[in-house]
Parts: structure tokens; sequence; C-alpha cells
């Protein structure tokens, strides 16, 4: 049985929730977001809740609703307060600046690297080398955080490249060198 599922999604003051066919909108401060139903799941918005329920009790109609009801919370609270995810650039040289709507880093490559933001991601820089993603999307967010560590991924000897801030890197050991004789 999905636990997840059944619990009801309390919408907060501010944010407007509409089902119109098989897509359920969700409007707020932070902006709007949309999400496509599929059959499986029944929703019924009334009394600043959001409840889902399934008509079958198949395991795919478990895992459908305590799916859906996940990713309608994560819309809610993106809509209501965002999400925000920061990446560390840690090697000599390397350093990233905003320009408009998009993200110019110095790598270590022979040429700058220029990351288009999705629509909806917002980056903030600090000191050159914190960057700070903010959007309502949270999905989007984190894909976009994939996509920039991807450019230049933390090496295992001096650690060198974007990582997750807060993410341990496993480092190994150099060459022993002479050390040996």
């Amino acid at each position: 049985m999905s636990r997840i599922g059944k619990i009801p999604i309390t919408i907060p003051k501010g944010v407007k929730v509409g089902l119109a066919g098989e897509v359920l909108n969700v409007e707020g401060p932070k902006g709007s977001l949309s999400q496509k139903v599929g059959s499986g799941v029944d929703i019924t918005i009334d009394d600043g809740k959001i409840v889902f329920s399934r008509p079958a009790e198949t395991r795919e109609a478990r895992t459908v609703q305590g799916l859906l009801r996940s990713l309608v919370a994560n819309m809610v609270t993106g809509v209501t307060h965002g999400f925000e995810r920061r990446l560390e650039i840690t090697g000599v040289g390397y350093r990233a600046e905003v320009k408009g709507d998009s993200l110019v880093m110095s790598l270590g490559f022979s040429h700058p690297v220029n990351y288009e933001l999705p629509k909806g991601v917002k980056a903030e820089v600090e000191k050159q080398t914190l960057i700070t993603l903010k959007g309502p999307d949270k999905q989007m967010l984190g894909q976009a955080a994939a996509n920039i560590r991807g450019l230049k991924p933390p090496e295992p000897y001096k650690g060198k490249g974007i990582k997750y801030q807060g993410e341990k890197i496993l480092r190994k050991a150099g060459k022993a060198g002479k050390a040996g004789k």
C-alpha cells in the first residue's frame, strides 16, 4: 500500500490549484507549474487540500499514486518557497560569471564554456567559485545542476572541477615516485 500517496497536500495561502482535463496547474508567488495526470489516479481538490485516490488496487496504481502525490507536493513547495542547488568550482583559474541568461565559466579549457540556463532557472555567482541555482521546478533545477557539473566533473587526484556543495570526493593517492629505492 502506498502510504505517501494517501497523505493529503495542504494548499497554502496565495496558491491556486486547478484541474483541467488531465493537466493539474499550480500557480503561486514564485511562478506556475503544470503536470499531466494519468487516468490511474483520481484527484479531488476541496477545503484547501488535494487528495489522491486510486480506483484499482493494482501495484501500478499504488506506485503512480505515490509518485504523482510527490510530484504535486514538490510543485506546491516550488511555487511557494522555491528550490535551490549550490555548486562549488575548485581549481586554479576556474571561475564563473552570469551574463544575461547564460553562465560563462572558465574551466581550464582553451575557451570559456557558455551554458544557457533553462527557462525558470536563475543563477547567482558568489566569489567567482560558488554557483547558486534557484527555481520553482525541482526536476528542471536538478537537471540543470547535473548538466553544469557534467561540464567538468571533479577528478579524484586533486579534486579539480565542479561539485555539489557538501559532496565528498573520494581522493586517490598520486604516484609514489622513487620512494621505494
